[in-house]
C-alpha cells in the first residue's frame, strides 16, 4: 500500500510541479516521506547503468540515451538532471506503472557524486560510469578525495565498472578489483607534456603518496601516469581514442577502425563520447548505430549555445561555477580554434541552490589561457566583476585587453556596437539568462 501511495503522491505534485514551473525533486522527496525504500521496491529493468563523475555527467546521460533510442530500445532517464536521490526516485515513479514496475529495456541515471550512496543502497547499478573527480563546488564537496569515499560506498561487487583510466583517483576505484572495464585516450597531438594548470592536485600517488610521474597530460591531472615508488599506473584500455584530429573533428576508436564526427571539438566532448560508445558497446549496440547517433551529435542540455549579438558570432559554454577544470576546458577551447575573438566571463551569483559569495575557487581557474594573440577583449562582468578582475591582475593577460563592469546588459550593449571578432561567453547556468537575454540564439 505505501509503495502505491508514493507512486500517487509523487504523480500528483509532478503535475502541481508542472503548473507552476518546478517538480523534478520535490515529488520524489514526498514519495521517499511516505515510503523510504520505495526505490527498493520498484521492479527495474535487467540494464541499470549509472554515471557520475565531476564533470560529464548530463552530457553522457544525454548521448547515452539518444543512442539507446536509436538503436530501438526504450529508456527511463532523468532527463531534467535532477540527480539526486530525491531527482532519482521523481523519475523512477514517474516512469513505473501504478504496480511499480518499469517496462522500459534500460534505466539510465544520472547521479550526484555524494548521493551515490544514497540512490544505491537500494539497488546496484549493473553498470558504473565514473568519468572523473576533481575540484569541484568546495564549499559542500570539499577535497576529490572526500568525494571519492563518498562514492565508493556506492560500489559493490554485482556491478561492473567503467572507469577513466587517464584520471588516477578515478582508476583508484579499479585497483585489485576484476569486474572493471577501462576507457581512456592514447597520446594525442593535443597533449601536454608538462603540466598546465594553477594547482595540481595529484602530484602525489593516491596509494602510496609518493610522487607521481606522467609521462603526458591530456588536460589537468588527466594523462598517462605512474607512481615512482609503488606499482600504481594507468590502466590499459579496454576502450580508446586513438587518434585526435580535431582540424576534421574527427576521432578514431578501437584500433584505427571506427571514427566519429564531432559537433563540439573539445576534450571534454572526446571523453563523453568515447565512453558513450563503451558503455553501448558493452550492452550490446553494434558500432554502426553508436556511430550515426553520436557522429556530429548537438548535445540538447544547453551546455553549447551558438548566438549572434550586433556583427559577432558567438558561442556560449556553460562553465560550472567553484569548478576550475570546467573553466579551464572552456578557455582552452576558446584559444584552440584560433581565430580572432572576444571572451566575456560571468559570475553574478556564485550557486542557483545555494547562497554563497565564495570565491576564492577563482585563484584555481588557469587564466592564463586567455594570454594568446587571438584573444582581443576579456569582459570581466557581474556582481563578482571585481574579484574576477584581482584574479586577473595575478595573471600574464594584458590588463588593456580587460573590461570590467557589473552591469551585463550594459557590457551586451557595448559588444553588440563594436567590432565583429567571434564572442565566447563562459558562465554558469546560475548566471546563463542574464547574457542570452541579451543576444540572438539561434
Amino acid at each position: 500500500m505505501r509503495k502505491f501511495l508514493a507512486i500517487l503522491i509523487c504523480r500528483l505534485a509532478t503535475f502541481v510541479g508542472k503548473l507552476v514551473g518546478k517538480g523534478t525533486s520535490m515529488p520524489g522527496k514526498f514519495a521517499l516521506k511516505v515510503c523510504p525504500d520505495i526505490l527498493r521496491r520498484i521492479q527495474k529493468p535487467k540494464t541499470v547503468i549509472a554515471v557520475t563523475g565531476s564533470n560529464g555527467k548530463t552530457s553522457t546521460v544525454e548521448m547515452i540515451a539518444n543512442v539507446l533510442k536509436a538503436s530501438g530500445k526504450t529508456v527511463a532517464y532523468n532527463i531534467e538532471g535532477s540527480n539526486q536521490i530525491e531527482g532519482v526516485t521523481t523519475m523512477m515513479l514517474n516512469s513505473c506503472t501504478w504496480g511499480g514496475k518499469m517496462k522500459q529495456d534500460v534505466l539510465l541515471i544520472e547521479s550526484d557524486e555524494r548521493y551515490t550512496k544514497f540512490t544505491f543502497k537500494w539497488f546496484h547499478p549493473s553498470h558504473y560510469v565514473i568519468t572523473n573527480l576533481y575540484r569541484d563546488q568546495l564549499t559542500r564537496n570539499a577535497h576529490p578525495e572526500w568525494v571519492f569515499d563518498a562514492i565508493k560506498e556506492s560500489i559493490f561487487d554485482d556491478t561492473q565498472l567503467i572507469l577513466n583510466a587517464d584520471d588516477p583517483l578515478v582508476a583508484l576505484f579499479g585497483r585489485n578489483r576484476k569486474n572493471v572495464v577501462w576507457f581512456g585516450l592514447d597520446h594525442c597531438s593535443t597533449d601536454d607534456e608538462t603540466f598546465v594548470g594553477a594547482y595540481h592536485d595529484f602530484k602525489y600517488c593516491p596509494v602510496c603518496r609518493k610522487p607521481l610521474v606522467y609521462d603526458y597530460y591530456h588536460y589537468n591531472h588527466v594523462g598517462k601516469y605512474h607512481c615512482s615508488a609503488c606499482d600504481f599506473k594507468r590502466h590499459d584500455t579496454d576502450y580508446a581514442v586513438t587518434n585526435i584530429d580535431l582540424a576534421n573533428k574527427e576521432i578514431t576508436l578501437s584500433g584505427q577502425k571506427d571514427k566519429i564526427q564531432l559537433a563540439f571539438k573539445s576534450i571534454y566532448n572526446i571523453y563523453n563520447t568515447l565512453v558513450t560508445y563503451a558503455i553501448c558497446r558493452l550492452i550490446g549496440i553494434d558500432s554502426k548505430t553508436v556511430i550515426a547517433a553520436t557522429s556530429n551529435y548537438t548535445l540538447k542540455n544547453g551546455r553549447y549555445i551558438e548566438f549572434t549579438i550586433g556583427k559577432h558570432a558567438g558561442t556560449f559554454l556553460i562553465a560550472k561555477h567553484e569548478n576550475s577544470v570546467a573553466y579551464d576546458m572552456s578557455f582552452r577551447y576558446a584559444v584552440e580554434q584560433g581565430n580572432p575573438c572576444s571572451v566575456v566571463i560571468i559570475v553574478d551569483a556564485v550557486s542557483r541552490k545555494y547562497f554563497t559569495s565564495e570565491t576564492s575557487w577563482l585563484w584555481d581557474i588557469h587564466f592564463d589561457w586567455l594570454n594568446a594573440p587571438c584573444v582581443q577583449k576579456v569582459y570581466l562582468c557581474g556582481k563578482y566583476c571585481n574579484d574576477l578582475a584581482m584574479r586577473m591582475t595575478f595573471t600574464d593577460v594584458p590588463l588593456d585587453k580587460l573590461v570590467v563592469s557589473e552591469d551585463i546588459s550594459a557590457v551586451c550593449e557595448q559588444i553588440k556596437n563594436k567590432g565583429d571578432e567571434h564572442l565566447y561567453a563562459v558562465t554558469c547556468f546560475s548566471d546563463r539568462m542574464k547574457f542570452l537575454s541579451s543576444v540572438n540564439v539561434k
